[in-house]
């Protein structure tokens, strides 16, 4: 129907398909127990390869994923690459829709993890946003959308979404909790924000159609909490030897900073890495030899506020990334560890 917007939807993974979201305290402040972080490595090329699709189509799409990279420390490499990080479809049959971050690494090299069915304004753009890991921005916690729900859950159970009700609520209706997300205060000209008519809203003020990136994208992108230009790569890693007999020393120096280590696995096996100390961190390990592939993430496995990961190993060179878990205002020392089990 035409007095209906063209909704993205949110692909996830199967496993965490209407995960319940459980919550712990700690310090006095509810803390959410999250799925495994979205977000690529800081100074990622993420390879392209578009799936049918015409001339045109696909350089709309291009320009349109190129401005993501004028802001962010990313770079996107765009061929005929079998196993490319990035599949785009142009299926006007199956709408808008990309998995978001890191997710798209858990899909078959032979289906995709993006369609454009259609490519309004900044649709692309908006499916780019999700592929290096943004979220709907209608969804921020901090936003102040009171919706309609009957009006939204009837119009998009019929013509063209035919969505049900479980669907609707993970798309439009639900919000994040304000601990499972980074990020700026609600943004109401975020190319992640889609344009609702009046009558889903309590207010009956709608939102508008966003067709370029905000002040806020660009400046959120490029940030510490995003992919920020100044912080290290995986071309920076520090070198950690397996099974060294002492551990190597490092800081959170200024919040929002994400340190990366590497280290090649000779023998496979069990191996153990973790770090120490009384620094809060979160601890994120791709590999082998692919710094696109997340492997695992842990936050406090370890001795109290610690990381610690526990996992087989082939072969190859992995990457560690350790942050503090208070992106905000987090610093503090720790030392990082790996060896053979």
């Amino acid at each position: 129907m035409a007095s209906h917007p063209k909704t993205c939807i949110d692909r996830v993974l199967p496993a965490e398909r209407m995960r319940f979201q459980s919550t712990v305290r700690r310090g006095g402040t509810l803390r959410a127990l999250m799925p495994i972080g979205k977000t690529w490595m800081n100074g990622t090329t993420l390879r392209v390869r578009f799936i049918g699709g015409s001339a045109s189509q696909r350089a709309r799409a291009k320009e349109q994923a190129l401005w993501w990279t004028a802001h962010a420390n990313l770079r996107f490499e765009f061929g005929d690459s079998a196993d490319a990080e990035i599949r785009v479809t142009f299926d006007e049959g199956d709408g808008a829709w990309s998995y978001i971050g890191t997710d798209c690494r858990g899909i078959p090299l032979d289906q995709p993890t993006m369609n454009l069915g259609f490519l309004d304004g900044g649709t692309a753009a908006h499916e780019f946003g999700h592929a290096i890991g943004l979220a709907h921005e209608h969804q921020n916690p901090q936003g102040g959308i009171v919706w309609n729900e009957a009006a939204v859950i009837a119009d998009l159970s019929g013509p063209p979404n035919h969505w049900d009700e479980a669907t609707i609520r993970h798309n439009v209706l639900r919000k994040y909790a304000i601990d499972q997300v980074r990020g700026t205060r609600f943004d109401p000209g975020s190319i992640m924000l889609y344009f609702f008519p009046g009558s889903w809203v309590a207010s009956g003020v709608g939102t508008e159609a966003n067709e370029v990136l905000s002040a806020l994208d660009k400046a959120f992108i490029a940030s510490a909490q995003a992919y920020p230009r100044d912080a290290p790569t995986a071309d920076d890693a520090v070198v950690v030897k397996v099974g060294a007999s002492r551990r190597t020393q490092a800081a959170i120096g200024k919040a929002g900073e994400e340190d990366l280590f590497t280290f090649e696995v000779t023998r496979g096996g069990r191996h153990t890495i973790d770090t120490r100390g009384d620094t809060d961190v979160v601890m994120k390990l791709f590999g082998p030899d692919r710094r696109t592939d997340l492997i695992a993430e842990d936050d406090d496995s370890g001795v109290g506020t610690n990381a610690r990961l526990n996992v087989d190993l082939v072969a190859g060179r992995y990457w560690v990334q350790v942050r503090h878990y208070d992106r905000a205002r987090g610093k503090g020392t720790y030392s990082l560890g790996v060896r053979r089990a």
